[in-house]
Parts: C-alpha cells; sequence; structure tokens
C-alpha cells in the first residue's frame, strides 16, 4: 500500500461547503484538516520547506486561520509571529491599510512595533483567492520596512488571480493545492 500524497491527504481534508457565504461560490472549509493530526503536520511542513534553513525574523499571519497557520509555521522555523487584524481588534499604537476583498472594502492592522526594517517575513494564510487582502499585508509589512521573503497559502483558487497578484509584486508564492472555481 502506497502512503497518500501530499495534494491527495490535504484534499482528503479538506470539507467543501457548496453556497456559501453565497449562491456559486464553493467555501473550502480547512478546520478539517486542522483537526487531522497528519494532514496538519504535513501542511505546516510543506509550507516551511522551501525556507529551511533560512533566516526567517517573523512569520505573519492574517486573521484568523492564518494565525493557526502561521504559528505553527513560526514554530517550525524558530521565528517570531505577528498577527495581523481587522482594523479595531489590536489594542497597542497601530499601523493601518485599506485593503480590497472579494465583496467590498476593509481595513487591516498591525502593532507598529510588531516588525522592524529590514525583517524577513513569510506571510501565511489558509487560502489564496483574488489577493485583495494578501497584498494589502504585503504593502503593510513593506511600509514598515520589512523585507516579505514570500507568502505561502494552504489553498490556492488560480481562476481569481491573487497568487499572480503578489508574484507581479515580486512577492514569491508557495500553495499547495489548487481548486478549480472560486
Amino acid at each position: 500500500m502506497n502512503a497518500p500524497t501530499l495534494d491527495d491527504d490535504l484534499r482528503d481534508s479538506i470539507r467543501n461547503i457548496p453556497d456559501y457565504p453565497k449562491p456559486g461560490i464553493m467555501f473550502r472549509d480547512i478546520t478539517t484538516l486542522l483537526g487531522n493530526a497528519r494532514a496538519f503536520r504535513r501542511a505546516v511542513d510543506a509550507l516551511v520547506q522551501p525556507w529551511a534553513g533560512s533566516k526567517i525574523d517573523k512569520v505573519a499571519g492574517m486573521e484568523a486561520r492564518g494565525f493557526i497557520l502561521g504559528g505553527a509555521v513560526a514554530h517550525q522555523v524558530s521565528a517570531g509571529f505577528i498577527p495581523i487584524r481587522k482594523k479595531g481588534k489590536l489594542p497597542y499604537k497601530r499601523v493601518t491599510i485599506g485593503y480590497s476583498l472579494e465583496y467590498g472594502l476593509d481595513e487591516m492592522e498591525m502593532h507598529e512595533d510588531a516588525v522592524t526594517k529590514g525583517e524577513r517575513v513569510i506571510l501565511v494564510d489558509d487560502l489564496i483567492a483574488t489577493g485583495g487582502t494578501a497584498e494589502g499585508a504585503v504593502k503593510l509589512l513593506r511600509q514598515m520596512g520589512a523585507e516579505v521573503l514570500a507568502a505561502c497559502f494552504v489553498i490556492d483558487l488560480p481562476e481569481l488571480g491573487g497568487a499572480a497578484k503578489l508574484r507581479a509584486m515580486d512577492v514569491p508564492v508557495r500553495t499547495l493545492i489548487s481548486f478549480e472555481g472560486h
């Protein structure tokens, strides 16, 4: 019997929910992946693999699933963690940036002392779709002087163009699996 491939392991552990949050959308729910110890470990290891042994100062994760994955990645590479949150959720002095969502506009923040000029940062989240949130996070990190080494996602929805948008910003993108549609 052959061991399951990473692709099979991850696909089999993701729950697909049709018509959420609106009709025509197939929601890719990674809470089932997070609950599967083997799939979770394989995903974190695969996200980290290209940078094993590199100097990484911080891992930034976007609210909320990016906190879970980013925290695990930060642990694996012995780096600090930067939470990037929706506006109004952080208690200390903040820097803010507006960004486009598939369904409108929003703002995200991080603490002004979360990263220092020249620190090497990897951005992590569960999924890249249109790329608006990730693009905003990259701009926020760069505004604070960070060197964004890469953006890593478990899932890519390539038809929506988010990964290509980040690559156009000179950010290498690592995704583990992709799904057609949105």
